[in-house]
């Protein structure tokens, strides 16, 4: 029979990544507390334009079952993804453009070697859906492991 302990570290690990100028909320945080443990780092994407090798040293040593992350989140989650071989959930990822500079390492693999699904809002008016399609479409990765989901009323935060 395992030890608290033991099942503790059984637990899936999700890492979830805000926003540029948010945090996850306890609402959220509940819900995906049903999954696994959450590390919900508070990130300063003003302060350090390398916050994708930043959380790659970070969490080197961690085995996440998945990265979440939506707008800033996104873009970070969709680098750090591959770099970690992870699969990811990204919300409304800041891929075509962004408002705070951010550094794309050097080593990031082109593919992805697990399931990577992007949710876009058809309604989001800060991250227009049409400029990540244009994005991927320049840049998509030659992956099966690749979805992208366009949500008709989902506009840019998410519920």
């Amino acid at each position: 029979m395992k030890n608290s302990k033991e099942m503790e570290n059984d637990r899936d690990k999700i890492l979830y990544l805000h926003g540029l100028e948010s945090r996850l909320s306890d609402p959220k945080r509940e819900m995906l507390e049903e999954y696994g443990e959450v590390i919900a780092p508070d990130l300063d994407y003003r302060e350090d334009p390398n916050i994708i090798e930043t959380l790659r040293k970070r969490y080197e040593d961690e085995n996440f079952s998945a990265i979440i992350g939506s707008s800033m989140g996104g873009f970070a989650g969709y680098y750090l993804a591959k770099i970690m071989k992870v699969p990811a959930l990204l919300f409304n990822p800041a891929l075509p453009y962004r408002s705070v500079d951010q550094n794309i390492p050097a080593n990031v693999p082109e593919n992805f070697e697990e399931w990577v699904h992007l949710v876009l809002g058809a309604k989001d008016p800060t991250i227009k859906a049409a400029d990540t399609f244009k994005f991927l479409s320049d840049h998509l990765p030659n992956s099966e492991m690749f979805a992208i989901h366009l949500k008709g009323e989902l506009k840019h935060r998410i519920p």
